[in-house]
């Protein structure tokens, strides 16, 4: 999905083979730092505040229809040349963690979303399902940014119309995500 995380994609670097190990890594880091944070509890007392939930969701819900309406305005092309050569591993890694430690929809999705899932009265402690909710999305996205790093360049370099389609339907699902995020709180 378009967004910060884009960043590395846009940059080649996830394309880039030498580099897009380092990259995913650093992502995943940045995700992963929220993802303790939530298991530390910090999502619950979210989650025990229908006021501190209804005020994430809102916020999430208009950054995705903010970052959606953006990307069918201006849909990206990933570029023909490489990333960076000179970029080192440590360099890539650092730049893919703080793209995804300062990205507000993995803040909203852990302090938004994972409450909702999240009923301290059952018999799972809240840590236990709040870190196999976080390690579900932190697999999904290391296979989905590796997916796109091996496909990007082949694919979508070569068909510039081909990754206008796809960075415009991403931009449609993070519209529709966003209403439904608003309307189901807000209704309910």
């Amino acid at each position: 999905m378009a967004g910060r995380d884009a960043e590395l994609h846009a940059s080649g670097q996830l394309g880039d083979r030498q580099a897009a190990v380092p990259a995913v890594t650093g992502l995943i880091t940045g995700h992963a730092v929220y993802a303790l944070v939530a298991v530390a509890g910090l999502a619950i007392i979210v989650a025990s505040s229908p006021a501190a939930l209804t005020a994430l969701t809102v916020a999430g819900a208009g950054y995705l229809l903010w970052l959606g309406r953006g990307v069918l305005r201006q849909p990206a092309v990933p570029s023909t040349a490489g990333g960076s050569a000179d970029a080192s591993p440590v360099r890539v890694l650092l730049k893919g963690a703080g793209i995804s430690g300062l990205n507000p929809k993995a803040l909203l999705l852990y302090f938004s979303l994972f409450p909702q899932f999240i009923d301290p009265a059952t018999g799972w402690p809240v840590a236990a399902r709040t870190g196999l909710l976080a390690t579900v999305h932190l697999t999904a996205c290391a296979v989905v940014y590796l997916a796109v790093g091996v496909l990007a360049r082949t694919v979508l370099s070569s068909r510039p119309s081909a990754a206008r389609a796809v960075t415009r339907v991403s931009g449609a699902m993070m519209i529709a995500m966003g209403a439904i995020l608003l309307v189901g709180r807000l209704a309910g």
